[in-house]
């Protein structure tokens, strides 16, 4: 979870031409999840992971990752320079201590395998994987992850399945060589 202070400056208003008083500041509480993802893609009907985003898109975006409740709209009018940059470097972190050596994530450009993922596509991967919906909740980066993980371990040809099966099977070739008192 990310924590952030708005602090509330006073701004000009062109059209008329009046200076707004500054608001009190504002405490954000944000959370970069599937929840927040499937909020945004339901405004803009475009794939979260692949688009690119002006600055109102990022505005929204921020709101859609907010937890606490009666916050006004104009508070995201505030974001400063420094605000953004703290809400794209938490996007970024990994938010957990696994790692892969492929350098290759499920979601690198917002595509896997050709496919452009969205909200849904990922939901589509929790259920499949009898991941619990509460997850939705996590840090996108950690749930994806989670599910990456998952679906490794589930893998029937990654190489430590290989290797448990081959133990497998020398293990009954030594036990029907002992039975029929055979060499091979």
């Amino acid at each position: 979870m990310l924590k952030i202070v708005i602090e509330g400056k006073e701004r000009f208003d062109e059209e008329t031409e009046r200076f707004i008083p500054p608001m009190k500041p504002h405490t954000l509480m944000l959370e970069h999840s599937l929840l927040s993802i499937s909020k945004w893609e339901s405004i803009y009907h475009k794939p979260f992971l692949s688009t690119d985003k002006d600055l109102d898109m990022i505005k929204t975006y921020v709101k859609c990752m907010t937890l606490n409740q009666n916050i006004p709209d104009e508070v995201y009018e505030y974001l400063s320079a420094d605000n953004i940059n703290a809400v794209t470097d938490y996007m970024e972190d990994n938010a957990t201590a696994t790692w892969f050596s492929d350098k290759k994530g499920p979601h690198q450009n917002g595509r896997m395998n050709g496919e452009v993922i969205t909200a849904e596509i990922v939901y589509y991967w929790m259920i499949s994987l009898n991941i619990p919906t509460e997850f939705q909740k996590w840090h996108l980066n950690r749930l994806l992850t989670l599910i990456r993980v998952i679906s490794i371990k589930n893998d029937p040809d990654s190489s430590k399945n290989r290797k448990m099966t081959a133990a497998e099977r020398r293990a009954l070739n030594k036990a029907r060589q002992a039975k029929y008192h055979t060499r091979g």
